[in-house]
């Protein structure tokens, strides 16, 4: 892998998330860690990127971030439920303003018809000031089309876009 990676969309969430003096950590299975790649090419990530995980199997995602048991079993790992701990998982253990996670089907096998391959969730955590009683999490799904890689890449752009958009908007 290059560093070769487009700094535009990760600039913009770091100058955000540096604007409001906030932290960002990431849960990361169907992307593989590409989110905290893009998220590090930038220089002076360090100032809001705390810390970004890979949790590939179930066994990672309950282990480091709490994923229940139940919500593997009745949902699966590809599923709004878990997309959610995951956002939240990574959050609460890091303890950082935001935690973003993804989980989904790149392919080219694993699909089904209810999450066919593309199928992504992409989860979003705030963990708002004790006391306030806003934090929140929010969870999308989204179906992209392409290949492996291009399905990832969308993936990417797409947690990138929305997490922007919260940081903003919050």
């Amino acid at each position: 892998m290059n560093d070769d990676i487009d700094r535009d969309l990760p600039m913009a969430v770091g100058d955000a998330l540096r604007e409001t003096d906030e932290t960002l950590a990431v849960a990361e299975s169907c992307t593989g860690g590409l989110i905290g790649a893009a998220i590090t090419a930038v220089p002076g990530a360090s100032d809001y990127f705390d810390t970004g995980l890979t949790t590939y199997a179930y066994d990672a995602k309950r282990r480091h971030l709490g994923v229940s048991r139940e919500a593997l079993d009745e949902h699966g790992a590809v599923s709004e439920p878990v997309a959610r701990e995951m956002a939240q998982g990574v959050r609460d253990v890091t303890d950082v303003t935001w935690g973003l996670s993804t989980t989904g089907i790149a392919g080219p096998t694993g699909g089904t018809e209810e999450n066919p391959v593309g199928t992504v969730y992409i989860g979003i955590s705030y963990g708002a000031p004790w006391g306030s009683e806003e934090s929140y999490a929010t969870v999308s799904r989204y179906v992209f089309d392409g290949d492996r890689a291009a399905v990832r890449a969308k993936t990417v752009e797409r947690a990138l876009e929305d997490l922007l958009e919260e940081v903003e908007t919050g």
